[in-house]
């Protein structure tokens, strides 16, 4: 659990916080073996049967690994980063260096944002103001908990401090911005447009990763096969239970393409099957009345609007499928309801993209369309392609963007004795 006494609960604490969490980040350099040495052990702490229901937790631990982040760091900061070291470039060198505070703008609906996203600031060696949303109190301070195990020294723990208010509390907003270097901002619409146009300082770097959905796709000769279906089934049930489905990367249609002589419905009762089957490994624990109410909208709108529709779920809101055809994706309802549609083209489909697909996940038999349907995905906005049964595989870059390097400051430095005679 957050400790209450360390939550900055006033404009006047994080004003007070703030320079001396800067001084730790600019005058106490921390080297990335270091933090990666903690990260690891930090892994392994999550690995407890109190956090094990957290949703998103084992990706967590995957991406806190070494082994995860250092291939990334050396792609965005230069294989030199990991030891400290400057990187040659003709007669200049290069090394990156904190901006100082992240302030960090998590959405609340889903637990690890708030964690992610601090780790994309240490990285950095940055210092780091989070406002942890009230939906993700309980579970961010049991992971926090094991970092403070993790980090006897201090090291990183000294770098951190957490606020909490209410989304609507502007003098909260405003301190928080005016005391940061640079901004994670994470969530819908409305949230991202009122944190944006907060009053941060003209230097401050702001990244943001605003609202976006995910969809699904297979050509006929993945579908089609039984025995590859059946694997597909279980991946997509996967990513369809993870965070419940509110993430931007949950997908929440699925696009196969016709296969002549094979029967979609088919798939469904296999799909069907992997849903009853993940549904029983990971059961809802509770559910709100409102998206109850949205999911049996969602059910009986689909089966009255066309007559050749057809669903598949349970009495219980536990989880839908819709199948029907069509080349639009559908108003997502979430709660583990999937729109099946089934398409002539799937490149048809996806060149109609505009910018609103995150993740597409894929299952294609055949590489070369898969690599032409790649092209046209990449060209109208799609971020991310991934297989399907890891859309919610957290790596850079994300959204199109770097996680480390934007909370860097890239030094650039010409040795006086370079040996240029000019």
């Amino acid at each position: 659990m957050l400790d209450s006494n360390k939550i900055l609960e006033s404009p006047q604490e994080i004003a007070q916080v703030a320079p001396r969490l800067r001084e730790i980040a600019l005058n106490q350099p921390i080297g990335l073996q270091t933090v990666l040495d903690v990260f690891e052990k930090w892994s392994a702490g999550l690995n407890a049967s109190d956090l094990r229901e957290i949703p998103g937790v084992t990706f967590l631990r995957l991406w806190l690994r070494r082994g995860t982040l250092e291939s990334m760091l050396a792609r965005e900061l230069g294989g030199e980063s990991l030891n400290g070291n400057w990187r040659e470039i003709g007669l200049a060198k290069l090394r990156a260096f904190p901006v100082g505070v992240v302030g960090h703008w998590p959405a609340g609906n889903i637990e690890i944002q708030p964690i992610l996203s601090l780790t994309c600031a240490m990285l950095g060696g940055n210092s780091s103001i989070v406002r942890i949303p009230s939906e993700s109190t309980d579970a961010v301070g049991k992971i926090l908990s094991r970092l403070w195990e993790c980090d006897s020294g201090g090291c990183l723990t000294q770098r951190i401090a957490v606020t909490r208010f209410d989304h609507n509390d502007r003098e909260m907003h405003v301190a928080m911005a005016k005391a940061v270097d640079g901004a994670l901002i994470w969530g819908g619409a409305e949230a991202v447009a009122a944190v944006r146009g907060l009053p941060f300082p003209t230097w401050s770097r702001l990244v943001v990763f605003g609202p976006r959905l995910s969809v699904g796709a297979m050509d006929g000769g993945a579908w089609s096969n039984r025995e590859e279906r059946l694997s597909w089934c279980r991946r997509i049930a996967r990513d369809v239970w993870q965070f419940n489905q509110e993430a931007c990367s949950s997908p929440q249609t699925l696009f196969l393409e016709r296969c002549p002589g094979s029967d979609p419905t088919e798939f469904v009762v296999d799909l069907r099957q992997a849903f009853e089957e993940e549904n029983r490994a990971h059961p809802r624990r509770e559910i709100h009345p409102a998206l109850t109410s949205a999911i049996c909208m969602a059910r009986a709108s689909w089966l009255l609007n066309d007559t050749a529709n057809q669903a598949s779920f349970p009495l219980s809101p536990d989880w839908t499928i819709l199948q029907g055809e069509g080349t639009e994706i559908p108003t997502p309802t979430q709660g583990r309801t999937l729109t099946v549609l089934v398409v002539d083209d799937l490149i048809k489909v996806i060149s109609r993209f505009d910018g609103t697909v995150q993740t597409l996940g894929l299952a294609m038999r055949n590489k070369g369309r898969e690599e032409e349907l790649v092209q046209v995905a990449a060209y109208h906005g799609v971020d991310r392609i991934v297989r399907l049964g890891q859309m919610h595989t957290f790596g850079s870059p994300w959204d199109g963007s770097d996680l480390v390097r934007p909370f860097v400051r890239m030094v650039r430095h010409l040795p006086s004795q370079s040996g240029d005679e000019s």
